[in-house]
């Protein structure tokens, strides 16, 4: 199992960046490989996704979400996969956003590509284009402020 952790630190507050990420449906405009993600419920997401020229889809249950602080998913079907993504204010208008994920890599190009850093470094692309995508704007497309308590 591949295990990725990666870190940007963007110029707006943590409760922008925290909405911003809350909008699931947005992720195709700065996710590489990322299709489509269709939020079922406030619990469920269907995601449509291309890994190595690979079509996927799956759904992911989020397990765990406290506004400004993180978000925690697992998957449910198709890919096996789950992580954290944590938002820690820096000052007043600068927060850094962490993402820790754990995933099987299926098949024989997902598994190359992942001992060589592929997924390593399209995460990290991922939130840098995070980054761009949230600081041009200024301000989230939408928010999310409901908490999901993790499941004991």
């Amino acid at each position: 199992m591949g295990d990725i952790t990666q870190s940007v630190d963007v110029a707006v507050d943590v409760s922008t960046a925290y909405n911003q990420w809350t909008q699931f449906e947005e992720f195709p405009r700065f996710m590489e490989g990322v299709e489509s993600v269709e939020q079922i419920d406030d619990r469920r997401l269907r995601w449509k996704v291309d890994i190595a020229g690979v079509h996927r889809e799956f759904e992911a249950e989020i397990t765990e979400q406290t506004p400004d602080q993180r978000i925690a998913w697992r998957s449910r079907t198709g890919l096996d996969q789950g992580g954290v993504v944590t938002f820690h204010p820096l000052d007043d208008d600068h927060t850094r956003v962490t993402l820790q994920m754990e995933l099987e890599p299926e098949g024989v190009a997902e598994q190359v590509g992942d001992k060589m850093g592929v997924v390593s470094a399209r995460t990290k692309g991922d939130l840098n284009r995070f980054k761009e995508f949230v600081e041009e704007r200024g301000a989230e497309t939408g928010a999310w402020r409901g908490e999901i308590d993790r499941e004991k």
